[in-house]
């Protein structure tokens, strides 16, 4: 995946400013920010679901202003903060993603992922009717079913307890293992993005302002972890830093 130059203006605010970066199979990239600094933005251009007023994305050789729907075939994405249909149960959700995406095997999939998630309790019953822990863990299934090899994720863990947010942490780890996937994750567990993410872009209203590996970045700001350095840059307390050109895969 590469960005170049991304740009979007909503009236008067500048939501993504001149936000370039790349990302090669295997990795993940964690995008982090307060509020407000451009992550949802960012990441609704990279799917197509927003168009840039600036800039180019191509993900897996397509360019997504001309030929989006060949790479969104063999992409996918989850948050918990979009919800499922609610009145169809989580398996009828995920046979009709599954449809969506031409998954071969279907049912086998699907009894996969309910293992892998511990969702086969929950496969028939409604997704309204599910905790926001257990919706979390749809969204996932859904955003898993295509074996996609770009996963967008916003806050994946988010309504986990400690216990299953680990175990889905270490999930993903093999998940990205097993297949090659590249991962873009926008989260603010700093715990979780110290964890999976290969290199981290620090965003400030729009502009990426630091970036690095999240072990460069807590030596640069001589702080003991990622979650301090995000307080300096959010609280202008930190060190100047400029941010290193994104290397081209």
């Amino acid at each position: 995946l590469e960005a170049q130059g991304l740009a979007k203006r909503y009236g008067e605010v500048l939501a993504v400013d001149s936000v370039s970066f790349s990302l090669r199979a295997g990795e993940t990239i964690g995008l982090l920010g307060g509020n407000g600094a451009g992550k949802t933005t960012t990441i609704a251009m990279l799917l197509g679901l927003v168009i840039p007023d600036a800039g180019r994305i191509t993900v897996l050789g397509h360019d997504m202003a001309r030929d989006r729907f060949a790479a969104l075939a063999r992409m996918n994405f989850s948050s918990p903060y979009v919800s499922l249909p609610h009145r169809l149960s989580v398996r009828e959700n995920l046979r009709v993603y599954g449809h969506l995406y031409g998954v071969a095997e279907l049912e086998a999939r699907i009894g996969h992922l309910a293992a892998e998630l511990d969702l086969a309790a929950l496969l028939d019953r409604p997704a309204g009717e599910l905790s926001a822990g257990q919706k979390t863990r749809a969204a996932l299934a859904k955003a898993l079913i295509n074996t996609p090899e770009v996963l967008l994720l916003d806050e994946p863990t988010a309504s986990l307890d400690p216990d299953t947010a680990d175990r889905m942490r270490a999930w993903l780890e093999g998940y990205r293992a097993g297949t090659g996937a590249a991962l873009v994750l926008a989260s603010h567990n700093m715990a979780e993005v110290e964890r999976l993410c290969d290199q981290v872009l620090m965003l400030k209203r729009g502009r990426v302002v630091d970036r690095g590996t999240p072990a460069a970045l807590v030596a640069r700001y001589g702080r003991e972890d990622l979650e301090q350095v995000f307080l300096d840059i959010a609280r202008g307390t930190g060190v100047a830093a400029v941010p290193s050109p994104s290397p081209s895969p």
